[in-house]
């Protein structure tokens, strides 16, 4: 499987792995930047955005893969820098990175709404993994600082996870949405309300 990703798109993945995650880090930990709780954050972003960002993108490329087609992720450089800087500015992550592109002959409606279907999907699989952390993080027996980390990492993961989700659900432009919705509408509307609903529900732990 790993061989299908090739040196250039390694790259591409690792450098905007690390830009989103600098971008979070610069929201969350606005109003007291410190070097210490900035690398903490970055720490947790990298794992929690990281994750969330690599799955949702391979996700789209191995179901293309499945279909016969090639597809292969590139960066936006441009965005990147966007990203980063309304992080660090205005305190917004506009986290568009880059896409998977997919080269074929021809790419039915159904295929295309299946592809698109799959990043979303992982991300709102994501919540429920580290919903469950959340949860754990109140309930198993660890100490002080090791209990508090794994709340943040569930919180963050949750809240980012369903952040990715519901932004690429919007059913505009060239995002997951709006070919979900072509293909499926009472697929895209499950998954809409589900990526909304778990990030309103984010922001209100005592629903959860």
């Amino acid at each position: 499987m790993l061989e299908r990703i090739t040196r250039r798109e390694r790259s591409d993945l690792l450098i905007a792995w690390l830009a989103i995650s600098i971008a979070f880090s610069l929201v969350f930990i606005r109003g007291g930047v410190t070097l210490e709780l900035f690398l903490v954050f970055l720490l947790v972003s990298m794992v929690t955005v990281g994750i969330g960002f690599i799955l949702h993108e391979m996700a789209h490329k191995f179901t293309a893969m499945k279909y016969g087609f090639w597809a292969e992720f590139q960066k936006d450089n441009l965005m990147l820098l966007v990203a980063v800087a309304m992080a660090a500015l205005v305190g917004v992550v506009f986290a568009a990175p880059g896409a998977t592109l997919i080269y074929g002959t021809y790419i039915s409606r159904e295929q295309n709404g299946k592809i698109s279907a799959a990043g979303p999907a992982v991300n709102l699989a994501l919540c429920g993994i580290f919903a469950l952390l959340l949860w754990a993080s109140g309930t198993v027996f660890l100490p002080f600082l090791s209990r508090n980390l794994l709340s943040l990492i569930g919180m963050v993961g949750l809240q980012v996870n369903a952040m990715i989700a519901a932004f690429n659900m919007l059913p505009v432009s060239v995002l997951d949405g709006k070919k979900i919705l072509a293909w499926n509408p009472v697929v895209f509307a499950i998954m809409i309300v589900a990526a909304f609903g778990i990030l309103l529900a984010s922001y209100f732990p005592a629903i959860l």
